[in-house]
């Protein structure tokens, strides 16, 4: 079958992703660990190795869930700063590669190395020599999938997973697409997938099959026109390198315990903090801030609210974010709280924004931030606190992957 018009005449894009990636950085710094099931995180299954997913774990679940389905497993407190840590290293290696990166998250990347085949080698042989440097150099498993598109790079890598290398030459992008599951394609989520088996499709084939008319009028003109596009492997996207992010967040998992309503808000309080001095260290001014919650029977909800000027200041932050709390607490009360995410969206530059005057000619909460994130620079986080959190157990944060 032709390829659509939107693809490259040589496979020349990678998408490199990390395998297991925290459960992985687990098992490299403890020995003790290889080759066993390993589960990071606590109450809630953060990431889980490749021996425990072989038994039915997967993240975010229960603690007491994971360990039912796989009781020989580790469970293994996260330690995002060696996660940081281990990524910066792997991301410096794909700088060797390429001068085109597009990171998608902390684990995964998109390199464009079309042109490079006269001095560095074919987009194969690249790929092969930067999972030897990642290994060797950072001691973690990584799999790459090479193709034209990076739709179908990302698909590759997918299947090659773990610890693997695959290629879809130019031109064979149909026949590697159609015979797999649906759920492959972007944007087929559980319902999705229901609703097509329901119609008697259950393969990326039956799909182009089907024709994107008959597809929309199924499952929505959107949706059918999209999912029909990567059904004939069509992805028009380059790689973009030097984009900002657009939103920044951290959330931070609560366990099966019920949680009393003064520790929700303490750990809102401390994501905020956070959240706040990486905003400034950036140079960046949020106009969104988004609430997300999840509850005792994984259900999640999203609250969120645009600021009428951005800023960069914690006090708007928290009172912002204490006020979608408030909002959400009735269904806290009702369903518990497992999980509490906050994200900062609509990102600006400081210089691209003027900044409304305050009123009475200086802006002292913006001074006590510098102040305090100049103390915690140097002297450490713990150098000051807010007293909502002293006493209060350390819970564990991780990042929210960036959009």
């Amino acid at each position: 079958m032709r390829v659509d018009a939107g693809t490259r005449k040589q496979a020349s894009i990678l998408h490199a992703d990390l395998d297991s990636f925290y459960a992985s950085v687990e098992q490299r710094d403890d020995p003790s660990l290889r080759g066993r099931p390993v589960l990071v995180g606590g109450g809630v299954v953060v990431a889980a190795s490749y021996e425990a997913k072989a038994m039915g774990v997967r993240s975010p679940m229960a603690g007491r869930e994971a360990r039912a389905l796989c009781p020989r497993a580790v469970m293994v407190h996260p330690r995002f700063e060696a996660y940081t840590e281990a990524s910066r290293a792997v991301f410096a290696i794909f700088s060797d590669f390429s001068p085109f990166i597009e990171g998608i998250s902390v684990d995964e990347a998109f390199l464009d190395v079309g042109g490079m085949h006269a001095i560095a080698g074919s987009p194969v042989q690249l790929a092969a020599r930067l999972r030897e440097r990642v290994r060797r150099e950072v001691g973690l498993p990584i799999t790459v999938g090479v193709a034209s598109t990076k739709f179908v790079a990302k698909v590759a890598s997918a299947v090659g997973k773990p610890d693997g290398l695959l290629e879809v030459p130019a031109g064979g992008e149909l026949d590697f697409l159609h015979p797999l599951p649906v759920r492959r394609l972007w944007g087929v989520g559980a319902k999705t997938e229901q609703r097509l088996a329901e119609a008697g499709i259950e393969t990326v084939g039956q799909i182009a099959s089907l024709g994107e008319e008959r597809l929309s009028m199924l499952l929505g003109r959107g949706p059918g026109r999209h999912l029909y596009a990567l059904s004939m492997a069509r992805d028009p996207r380059r790689v973009q390198t030097g984009r900002r992010r657009r939103s920044i967040g951290a959330q931070r998992a609560l366990g099966r315990r019920w949680r009393s309503e003064a520790d929700i808000e303490a750990t809102l309080v401390a994501i905020v903090d956070g959240l706040g001095r990486r905003l400034r260290s950036a140079q960046r001014l949020v106009r969104t801030v988004v609430l997300r919650l999840r509850f005792h029977d994984f259900e999640r909800v999203t609250r969120s609210r645009t600021l009428s000027e951005p800023t960069d200041r914690t006090d708007i932050v928290l009172a912002v974010a204490r006020g979608l709390l408030d909002e959400a607490m009735p269904l806290i009360r009702e369903r518990g709280c497992t999980l509490i995410g906050l994200s900062l969206t609509n990102l600006a530059d400081h210089g691209a924004v003027q900044l409304a005057l305050p009123l009475d000619g200086a802006d002292h909460a913006g001074d006590l931030d510098l102040a305090i994130d100049s103390l915690r620079s140097r002297f450490g986080k713990g150098a000051v606190t807010r007293g909502v959190l002293v006493g209060r157990p350390h819970l564990p944060e991780s990042p929210m992957l960036p959009d």
